[in-house]
């Protein structure tokens, strides 16, 4: 398991690396054979209105799946603890699910997806508008917005973007914070077809999940 460890405004010291190597290895402990890789991400706020000030970010890389843990406090040590608890219940989740998917596989044909490309940019070079902070690229696999929504679940973010495997169209499933449960972003279909051709179905649709089409 290879294990990186980066700061921003933060100097990493070897108690800070030992800390850090002991709690995070101690919570991926027994998820070891799921995971290739963890990162984990340092930062202090220099901003005196962003309270708390210490943020410790692990993101894992399981077999293709991401899964990522944000804690912050006023100190280090306790974000590191608290980040430490959270991926371990992330990944006892994921292992949870992958387990009762190995079960449901036993009893039903399984259907499998294209791989996906490695290399998506191809020859080109990417060029990036003078105002964006941070950029990525990462690959879009077809599933379905219930795949979705557990991939939102595990990433930790706000928002997730994915290729429908219904439509063939990008979407966007998000968290509703002021109404509760999430919301699904699709393209403005026209004539009642996508763009590709396939009628509008509400198959893939899930309980909990507003549909938007812009």
């Amino acid at each position: 398991m290879k294990l990186v460890i980066q700061g921003k405004n933060i100097e990493i010291t070897d108690s800070i690396h030992e800390y850090v190597n002991q709690k995070i290895e101690k919570a991926v402990s027994h998820f070891q054979q799921l995971t290739t890789e963890v990162d984990i991400h340092l930062s202090v706020a220099r901003n005196p209105r962003i309270n708390p000030k210490q943020t410790a970010e692990v993101t894992i890389y399981a077999n293709g799946t991401v899964i990522r843990a944000q804690e912050s406090s006023e100190n280090l040590y306790a974000s590191i603890d608290l980040v430490a608890d959270k991926i371990a219940r992330q990944l006892r989740k994921y292992k949870e699910k992958r387990q009762s998917q190995v079960t449901k596989a036993k009893t039903v044909d399984v259907v499998e997806l294209e791989p996906v490309a490695e290399n998506l940019i191809g020859d080109r070079q990417p060029e990036l508008p003078s105002k964006v902070v941070r950029t990525k690229y990462f690959a879009l696999p077809p599933m379905t917005v219930e795949a979705a929504l557990e991939q939102l679940q595990l990433i930790d973010h706000d928002f997730y973007m994915f290729s429908n495997v219904m439509t063939g169209e990008i979407n966007v499933i998000y968290k509703r914070y002021h109404h509760g449960g999430y919301g699904l972003i699709q393209p403005r279909p026209s004539n009642g077809h996508h763009s590709n051709g396939k009628a509008i179905s509400n198959a893939d649709q899930i309980v909990g999940i507003e549909s938007t089409k812009i």
